[in-house]
């Protein structure tokens, strides 16, 4: 059943872009790896490079896992809102189309986890 408001409402959201200071808010999941249940969100600033996030930002979340060593780069499938994406690692965030509240996920062939595939 759809929720109909009585009456047209209007408010800034609470995580607008402006409220972070020049950063945006970018959520990363790993797929497969039950260990973490969600994506995590960073909030980092648009002109970042793609690469600085694999390689500053993503052992600091998900670098306790003993697959996180194992992971070939260059192997690594990536998906943004759901769809195969390719990033330029070279690349700002911004560069790369990536815009606040944007979702990635990637994929590592070979590592699966908690009993789990790439599909």
């Amino acid at each position: 059943m759809a929720v109909a408001a009585l009456r047209k409402y209007e408010f800034e959201p609470a995580d607008a872009p402006a409220k972070f200071h020049g950063a945006q808010l970018l959520y990363v999941g790993w797929e497969d790896h039950l260990m973490f249940c969600a994506p995590f969100a960073f909030p980092l600033p648009p002109t970042m490079p793609f690469r600085a996030v694999v390689e500053q930002v993503l052992p600091g979340a998900f670098g306790y896992h003993p697959d996180f060593a194992r992971i070939d780069w260059a192997k690594a499938e990536w998906f943004k809102s759901g769809r195969p994406w390719t990033p330029d690692f070279d690349k700002s965030l911004a560069d790369n189309g990536l815009g606040h509240k944007d979702v990635i996920r990637f994929c590592t062939p070979g590592l699966t986890g908690i009993a789990g595939s790439c599909s």
